[in-house]
């Protein structure tokens, strides 16, 4: 076997010093030195040399290796010295420069107006429970005074999945399945999302609702206006006033419409409260004694009020919004609005 260990040695470091990076300086060194490398080779071949020759071939081999190993590592830190300039050349920051403002979130408006309905009423006592969005049609309806036949169905378009589940249309089921749990006294309240077939500036298919619910003994319609008087205050301001107009909801007898006086002129008349006065906010009355017979629980020594609320209407009056649909759309020149 020939060995030629100055060529090999010329050719090896001239590669090794044309290696752009040291990805092709590894795959050069491995090329001489790995183990399928050239001098590798050679020293798996010293069989084919002669017994006397051997003790010389395999000096030179090993001096070979010696010199090259000691030639790559020097051209592995220049290359990497070369690579960390380059890096730190490319990552360079100009201090001079100005600086990016940083954007700071901010919650949705309807969380916002959420999360204070949820502190007030907590601070009124009242707990929360939320029951799930996939409701059957016993609990949305049935439980609530509204048989399969009754009109106040109509009232309400309704998402069915299959003929007795549906996609809930209020939080009022929540009631009836707590109802069902716990004997009064109960004081509690049921935040969610529901769902109707309804769409246009002051409707969306997808909605948030509040429902309250407080049973006890000698509870009555006063006692009603007097938590609704101090939501009103605490929401919108220190003079807001409630008034009570009557209505129609199969779970309630009597059932009252809920007005808040309007907070943009006080009560005098603007563009905001078409010149009433007043606002329309939220829809409650007196328990159904069904619904608590339903429930299993006493209507003769039991009574209770309910009220339910929009929670994006709660929003748009708040904050002066004239289309739910902003409230959707995820337009961040809307959102960054609302700041604390």
């Amino acid at each position: 076997m020939q060995l030629n260990s100055e060529e090999i040695r010329k050719r090896a470091i001239a590669e090794s010093e044309a290696a752009a990076d040291s990805r092709a300086l590894y795959e050069v060194k491995m090329k001489y030195l790995g183990r399928a490398g050239e001098v590798t080779a050679l020293l798996k071949g010293m069989k084919q040399v002669p017994a006397e020759e051997r003790p010389a071939f395999g000096k030179q081999v090993n001096d070979l290796r010696v010199e090259l190993e000691a030639a790559f590592e020097a051209q592995e830190e220049k290359v990497r010295a070369k690579e960390l300039e380059q890096k730190l050349a490319s990552e360079r920051v100009d201090v001079t420069m100005p600086g990016r403002k940083g954007r700071h979130g901010t919650l949705h408006p309807v969380t916002r107006v959420r999360n204070r309905l949820i502190d007030i009423f907590m601070g009124m006592g009242f707990e929360i429970y939320e029951g799930p969005e996939i409701e059957s049609d016993y609990y949305n309806f049935t439980a609530l005074n509204t048989p399969a036949d009754h009109p106040a169905r109509d009232m309400q378009d309704t998402f069915y999945l299959t003929d007795e589940f549906l996609l809930r249309t209020q939080t009022s089921a929540g009631q009836i399945r707590l109802m069902e749990k716990k004997q009064p006294p109960i004081k509690m309240l049921s935040p969610g999302r529901v769902f109707r077939s309804d769409d246009d500036a002051t409707h969306s298919p997808m909605f948030h609702q509040m429902e309250g619910l407080v049973v006890d003994e000698h509870i009555t319609l006063c006692d009603l206006q007097g938590m609704l008087d101090e939501f009103a205050r605490t929401m919108f301001s220190e003079t807001s006033k409630t008034r009570l107009r009557p209505s129609y909801f199969p779970f309630t007898e009597p059932s009252v419409e809920v007005d808040v006086s309007c907070a943009a002129c006080g009560g005098k008349g603007c563009p905001l409260c078409k010149g009433t006065g007043w606002i329309e906010v939220l829809g409650a009355g007196m328990v159904n004694r069904r619904v608590l017979e339903n429930c299993g629980i006493d209507p003769d020594r039991y009574t209770g009020f309910a009220f339910g609320m929009g929670i994006e209407r709660i929003a748009m009056l708040k904050y002066g919004i004239n289309n739910i649909k902003l409230l959707t759309e995820n337009d961040v020149r809307f959102l960054e609005q609302f700041k604390d």
